[in-house]
């Protein structure tokens, strides 16, 4: 019995972030690559056919390979979620909101920031 939850468990999660991650399409600011990302983690724990087939598939699987091979986040990507994180500041410092957490996000976004930009990138061509 749980066997079966857990498997379940990862299905539930590896459709729900698939779904969220086709959501992020067509909705700006909604992150599509993580989500395929934990979609693709979660069917490797208890649905690898639906792995597979993400790994596979011709829009879905390059970005999921290159950071599983290599950790690479593509340039244009690292653009569009800094871009995406300054305006997220610009609109808190703009809200009122209270002082601490005007300050505690920015330096929280600054680091992950930094962390993406040192990741390695790898062109569409080289797998």
């Amino acid at each position: 019995m749980w066997q079966l939850s857990k498997t379940l468990f990862w299905r539930v999660l590896a459709l729900c972030s698939l779904a969220l991650g086709l959501l992020g399409i067509p909705l700006p600011g909604l992150p599509t690559v993580p989500f395929l990302l934990l979609s693709a983690w979660a069917a490797g724990k208890g649905w690898p056919a639906f792995e597979l087939w993400l790994l596979q598939h011709p829009k879905f699987g390059p970005p999921v390979r290159r950071w599983r091979e290599h950790g690479a986040v593509p340039r244009k990507a690292k653009w569009l979620a800094s871009v995406m994180m300054l305006l997220s500041v610009a609109l808190l410092w703009l809200s009122t909101a209270p002082f601490g957490l005007k300050t505690a996000v920015p330096l929280l976004l600054l680091a992950v920031g930094c962390w993406l930009w040192c990741r390695p990138e790898v062109s569409d061509g080289q797998h």
